[in-house]
């Protein structure tokens, strides 16, 4: 071939390349069809409960999107499978997302152990994996598809950390966590910061998310004479866990994760979560804009419901979704570019979200140290429990 030839061919391949990509760009304009969010969560099993309330942040979202014009015309959808948070189906799912060329974008998993688990698969596949609840510090190291707007746990756990500690004066600390990669993570992040404040940990105590009597461990606790009780745990089982406690004659102060911050944990501890103190990175009374906006169009949704912190998580990730799409269009590996472009993006737990491009997480969220009063979540004051 004359370099003649060669040079009309490599001219002709350039101008179907940018062609196609003029093509590409049209029909992404002008597309009737949704572009598809592919999302890996628990719709059944022990963790359902917080796949039904990101549904709500989603739709919540989606219905705002749509309002003010969809995806450059175009309407964004979510295709939800049921994965239990269970590594297996993690990966299952994973496998049906990545062949699938609808799916531009995967959000979930909801633990960060079944997101980890399919991880491999969307990195090699080429699809972001954007795990917006995953804190496990390790999440976005498995690659650059991997993305999350969560607040690590290496961030998270000094904080609770500072408030036992520091704020609280707590000095003689019992620790129970779930049983989970999580929860071992987090609790080792808690007991390394706690023990740098000064604080002695008498005793820590793993439970399985099954279990629903804690008495024998709670009495152990109670042996170990603590002056605190360190609950790394979610709401339903954070509430039986308190309950239980006062029944075993604990009076300790309890602190607990941001993770019990849920207005089921009040309805399911009732009294005995008076006076339980925590942190979290979404408070309802927090007068900024976006924290208003998110709670009168929940509420206005939902027939009154108050949301908590996980209707907040799935909201937030839809709207950067959203943000991410406009940008990276509906190429996988554009998405995957975009992530690193978006700036400012309007968010309740941040007020606005942009992503550090080497921990391809976002800083700065927000940390109110709570106390239980009357039977309602409230600033702490300083006043002593």
């Amino acid at each position: 071939m004359s370099n003649i030839d060669r040079r009309s061919l490599v001219k002709g391949s350039l101008a179907a390349m940018m062609a196609g990509a003029a093509v590409s760009r049209g029909a992404f304009a002008q597309s009737s069809e949704p572009i598809l969010l592919g999302v890996s969560g628990p719709l059944t099993g022990p963790n359902a409960q917080y796949g039904t309330q990101w549904k709500q942040g989603f739709d919540l979202a989606l219905d705002e999107i749509m309002a003010a014009g969809g995806i450059n015309g175009r309407k964004l959808a979510y295709q939800f499978e049921d994965s239990q948070s269970d590594p297996r189906q993690s990966v299952a799912i994973a496998q049906k997302f990545v062949s699938d060329p609808r799916i531009v974008m995967e959000l979930g998993d909801f633990s960060s152990p079944a997101s980890m688990a399919a991880s491999p698969i969307y990195q090699r596949g080429g699809l972001v994996q954007f795990g917006f609840t995953n804190s496990h510090p390790d999440f976005t190291k498995g690659g650059d598809f991997m993305w999350s707007t969560s607040v690590s746990q290496a961030d998270e756990q000094p904080l609770l950390a500072a408030y036992a500690v520091k704020r609280l004066g707590l000095k003689k600390l019992a620790v129970l966590h779930l049983n989970t990669d999580w929860g071992r993570t987090s609790r080792d992040y808690f007991v390394k910061a706690a023990k740098e404040y000064g604080a002695e940990v008498a005793v820590t105590e793993g439970y399985i998310a099954e279990e629903r009597d804690f008495r024998s461990t709670l009495v152990r606790v109670r042996d170990a004479s603590p002056d605190g009780l360190i609950l790394i745990s979610y709401y339903s089982d954070g509430a039986l866990i308190a309950r239980q406690a006062r029944q075993v004659g604990l009076k300790q102060v309890i602190c607990a994760a941001s993770s019990v911050y849920s207005p089921k944990f009040l309805e399911l501890g009732g009294e005995a979560v008076e006076d339980v103190h925590l942190g979290t990175r979404y408070f309802p009374e927090d007068p900024r804009p976006e924290v208003k906006k998110f709670i009168t169009g929940f509420k206005a949704k939902y027939g009154g419901q108050e949301p908590d912190a996980f209707n907040a998580y799935s909201y937030d990730a839809m709207n950067m979704a959203a943000a991410v799409v406009k940008i990276g269009g509906t190429d996988r590996r554009a998405v995957r570019d975009a992530f690193a472009k978006v700036k400012d993006v309007s968010s309740v737990i941040f007020g606005s979200a942009t992503f550090d491009v080497e921990s391809r997480r976002v800083k700065g969220a927000m940390n109110a140290e709570l106390v239980v009063r009357k039977g309602q979540f409230a600033l702490w004051d300083g006043k002593p429990t």
